[in-house]
């Protein structure tokens, strides 16, 4: 039993704000060095998860920011860590190694979803993705991107948001755990991040075990049918000014862009190099 875990950030139990995330500002080094390290902690309990369950391998992706926010001295022996960047598949590189299920643990919803702990889709530059005109966070660009490689993703953990968000697109057979319940975009009710861990350890167990049992991951692959079109909605005419400059890319609108490709990895790459290249002010 192989299990693949991307690990992000502002789904933590605990997490509300930015200051507690940002690996890059000085004056927010207190603050992050302590999130990161509960995010290390829930790395540690959905790994515990997956060995008890009955996993052989676990890979665990860095998913946040720089990609070198796990605490490695303290990551739980039992699993490998892959780290930094830059990463071909981003937050799911490693993926393509072939794997019998993938969980996202801290994870949160998409740009512009209300009532949801620092949504957003891959960068604040970006107000909307749409595959095949269906609009997506990194929930559904992910886990299409596994499914290209042939990972169904069976758990998703972070805030409320997200989980509905993963349910809506990926199905009821997908397990999500609400670590914290959003107010506001920078207020949330939490867990106690031990009753956190303590939840995405069993329920991390519970996938394994059924996938091992059964043979079959309890939730399906997601696959976008091809040819597939991504359309981004970004903040500012200047990032689609940008964007727009890359080969294959067409400017539909003052703040959109669109490519289509068959392979869906073609069209992750794009998707990388179009707000890369937005960043550019």
């Amino acid at each position: 039993m192989r299990v693949y875990l991307s690990i992000d950030m502002e789904g933590i139990a605990g997490v509300v704000h930015e200051d507690q995330t940002n690996p890059v500002d000085p004056r927010c080094a207190g603050e992050y060095g302590r999130f990161r390290r509960l995010m290390t902690l829930e790395a540690n309990a959905a790994i515990e998860g997956a060995l008890a369950g009955g996993a052989t391998r676990v890979l665990v992706n860095d998913s946040h920011w720089s990609m070198r926010n796990l605490l490695a001295e303290e990551l739980h022996p039992g699993a490998e860590l892959l780290s930094g960047g830059p990463k071909t598949w981003s937050m799911m590189e490693g993926i393509e190694a072939g794997w019998d299920l993938a969980a996202f643990i801290g994870y949160h919803a998409k740009a512009g979803t209300e009532n949801a702990i620092l949504d957003h889709t891959y960068t604040d530059r970006i107000m909307d993705v749409r595959l095949n005109g269906i609009s997506v966070g990194e929930v559904g660009v992910n886990a299409a991107l596994a499914g290209t490689f042939g990972v169904p993703v069976a758990l998703v953990t972070g805030d409320k948001a997200v989980g509905l968000e993963a349910r809506a697109l990926l199905g009821d057979r997908v397990q999500t755990i609400a670590v914290k319940e959003a107010v506001s975009r920078h207020a949330a009710r939490h867990l106690s991040p031990d009753t956190a861990r303590s939840l995405i350890r069993d329920s991390m167990r519970e996938v394994v075990e059924d996938t091992r049992r059964n043979g079959v991951a309890r939730a399906k692959r997601f696959v976008v049918p091809s040819p597939v079109t991504i359309e981004v909605d970004f903040s500012s005419t200047v990032h689609a000014d940008h964007a727009a400059m890359a080969p294959g890319i067409a400017r539909t609108g003052p703040r959109t862009v669109l490519a289509r490709y068959e392979d869906f990895r073609e069209v992750f790459r794009a998707f990388r190099t179009i707000f890369n290249l937005a960043g550019v002010e």
